[in-house]
């Protein structure tokens, strides 16, 4: 990095205690009795519960002498209606202290109500960065997939029905006071879920790598993530039972959010949220999907980083052609692994409409992800991304405001 040539001002931000390890979940009981906290509630999903993790859980409830609640109709891409119904089991529980497991959804939905537990409204009063008065719940975050990372983000991300339209939360009093990196809890991810969830831990490190607001730190985080995930996915989708490849995909998905946790993401998040909005689309896919196409936008804003990418990933060595041919490696190998682990191609069968590819770039511009993409981006670039992977795309739409 040439330090003369930016701005050299960097601020690097967790503040979440992160405890790493095999059955590190056995760490629960002790934080609930060190903290003298007398009843949990327990966020989570179906799939949780009939997986044998929730009983998992409420065996250190047990452990620790302590009342739990159990909240576990947590959807994809979570909606403010399932906030709102949480917050009320959490009031009517009197809870103090609250657990988030699962993936981003329940992760997110926890986070959510720690800040109504203690700033009251509606979680779309927050809507926005910084706009949190006070610090939310004490909150443990356990994640069963290597992807979200939003067991230590400051971001939480819920959808709005009535707008069609999916919105973050940003603000360091959102965070989760401990996040518990448990592996062998992902080990009965089916092979679907690890693949999506593990290709959107992999955007997080791209776009992060690549962010105009990187700096030294995110980019040795980002950079070894790109490394971790990239040379553990196919083994964690294939054989699910590798406990080394599940740690290395929670170590990867872990540091890719330190590091964007203080860079923000790009336009592959920009346009995946308002694909999961209007068209449900899981936000692992959605992004997956997305990600070669975005990265074909951006390799010309920097061929440097993108060679670095391609290295990492282990398609190319460091005395293998150019610094730019080795940047359309980058995009060939992120092509290579998707296809290994059967990501679609497109996103044929959500039937997206030609109308809503307007609308959807409308929302995608509004993302302040869009801001620090490494190449300018405007409406018509996105419509034109969201074009080549989609089944519309020998159809060109006309920009409208």
């Amino acid at each position: 990095m040439d330090i003369t040539s930016v701005n050299y001002f960097s601020e690097f931000n967790c503040n979440t205690e992160i405890i790493m390890g095999n059955h590190s979940v056995q760490k629960v009981s002790e934080i609930i009795k060190n903290g003298g906290f007398s009843h949990a509630l327990v966020v989570c999903d179906e799939g949780i519960e009939k997986a044998g993790i929730l009983d998992v859980i409420l065996q250190q409830l047990n452990k620790a002498y302590i009342q739990g609640t159990v909240f576990s109709s947590v959807e994809a891409n979570p909606s403010t209606l399932t906030v709102e119904a949480c917050y009320k089991v959490l009031q009517e529980s009197n809870a103090d202290i609250i657990i988030g497991v699962g993936g981003g959804s329940s992760l997110d939905v926890a986070k959510a109500v720690s800040i109504l537990g203690t700033n009251g409204g509606e979680i779309t009063d927050y809507e926005g960065i910084n706009k949190v008065p006070k610090r939310g719940m004490p909150l443990i975050a356990i994640p069963t997939t290597a992807g979200t990372a939003s067991e230590i983000t400051i971001f939480t991300v819920i959808t709005d029905h009535d707008r069609e339209y999916k919105f973050t939360v940003g603000s360091r009093d959102l965070s989760a006071r401990w996040a518990i990196i448990d592996p062998v809890l992902t080990l009965s991810l089916p092979p679907g879920l690890t693949a999506s969830t593990g290709l959107d831990a992999l955007v997080h490190a791209i776009e992060s790598y690549i962010s105009k607001k990187a700096f030294m730190i995110s980019e040795v985080l980002a950079l070894k993530a790109i490394e971790l995930i990239s040379s553990s996915l196919r083994t964690a989708v294939h054989s699910g039972d590798d406990l080394n490849a599940r740690y290395n995909m929670l170590y990867g998905s872990l540091i890719a959010g330190l590091a964007f946790n203080n860079t923000r993401l790009g336009n592959v998040h920009a346009m995946s949220h308002p694909l999961s909005a209007k068209y449900n689309v899981p936000h692992g896919i959605a992004n997956s999907i997305l990600l070669p196409h975005v990265m074909e936008f951006n390799r010309v804003a920097n061929p440097k980083k993108f060679s670095d990418i391609a290295i990492a990933m282990g398609a190319v060595s460091t005395d293998e052609g150019t610094e730019l041919s080795r940047s359309f490696e980058a995009i060939n190998a992120v092509k290579h692994l998707s296809n290994d682990i059967g990501i679609p191609a497109t996103f044929e069968g959500y039937n997206i409409s030609e109308q809503s590819i307007n609308e959807m770039a409308n929302d995608a511009m509004e993302s302040g992800n869009i801001l620090v993409n490494p190449r300018k981006t405007t409406k018509q670039d996105l419509i034109n991304l969201f074009l080549k992977c989609t089944p519309t795309q020998s159809i060109k739409l006309p920009v409208s405001n």
